[in-house]
C-alpha cells in the first residue's frame, strides 16, 4: 500500500513531501503517546495521531516512520510542516477519528498482506 492509497482511503489533505506519495507502507500505528510509538513501531510505518507538536516529527524520524496522519480534522502549523519537509516525512490530515482511521487502515493493510501471501 502506498501513502497515496492511504491519502485516498482516509480522504486526506497533503501538507508535506507530495513527491513521496508513492512510498510503500507496511504497518500503521495510532497513538497520542510518543513513548508507545518509541516502544512498538516498526519501520516503513504510518503514524496516526492527534498531537500537533514538532516532537511527533522528531519521534517519526527516530523510528523511520515515513508518514504522519493527523486525525480529527487537525491541521499542523507551519513549524511542524517545515520540520517534516526537512526530514522527508509526509504529513497528511484527515477528518476521520483515530478509531475509524486505524480500522480502515487495518482492514486495507491486511488485505494487501493476504494478497502478497497468495502470490
Amino acid at each position: 500500500m502506498t501513502i497515496n492509497d492511504i491519502s485516498k482511503l482516509l480522504d486526506c489533505e497533503v501538507h508535506s513531501c507530495p513527491d513521496r506519495l508513492q512510498s510503500q507502507v507496511h504497518t500503521a500505528c495510532g497513538s497520542d503517546m510518543m513513548s508507545d510509538v518509541l516502544a512498538y513501531v516498526k519501520d516503513q510505518a504510518v503514524l496516526l495521531t492527534g498531537l500537533l507538536n514538532p516532537q511527533v516529527v522528531r519521534t517519526a524520524e527516530m523510528m523511520d516512520i515515513i508518514c504522519i496522519v493527523f486525525v480529527r480534522g487537525k491541521s499542523p502549523d507551519i513549524k511542524v510542516v517545515e520540520l517534516a519537509e526537512e526530514k522527508g516525512i509526509v504529513i497528511l490530515s484527515t477528518k476521520e477519528r483515530m478509531f475509524e482511521a486505524c480500522g480502515k487502515l487495518y482492514i486495507q493493510l491486511n488485505r494487501n498482506t493476504d494478497k502478497e501471501a497468495e502470490i
